[in-house]
């Protein structure tokens, strides 16, 4: 069953991937990337993973772009994956990678503090 659960979260990102870069024509989706797909164990839900470049209008315009296309997106997936049942989608942006610059930002000031 763990094995099932894998390909199917690699197969749903890279089908959502190429949904959100072919097929979706919404001028609200900015430079999105499908980072992660985590479903649960009895293959209800997803949880999509995503990161936006770009500011923070750019990204909360991505955001609304994805709520509105969520239905579509579980649309196309239901046709090209043929799967007995299609989990309910949810994504959730991934901002580890912000959160990982301000880290970093925050250890290079310490290590620039004189001490006395």
């Amino acid at each position: 069953m763990r094995y099932r659960r894998l390909r199917l979260q690699d197969l749903l990102r890279e089908e959502i991937s190429s949904i959100i870069r072919r097929d979706l024509k919404d001028p609200g989706f900015g430079l999105i990337t499908i980072v992660d797909v985590r479903v649960t164990e009895d293959l209800r839900t997803a949880k999509i993973l995503y990161s936006i470049y770009g500011d923070k209008t750019e990204k909360e315009k991505t955001n609304e772009a994805l709520k509105r296309s969520r239905g579509y997106i579980k649309f196309l997936l239901g046709q090209r994956l043929k799967l007995k049942f299609m989990p309910d989608i949810h994504f959730v942006i991934d901002d580890t990678y912000e959160h990982m610059e301000r880290i970093e930002e925050i250890f290079k000031k310490v290590a620039h503090v004189p001490e006395d």
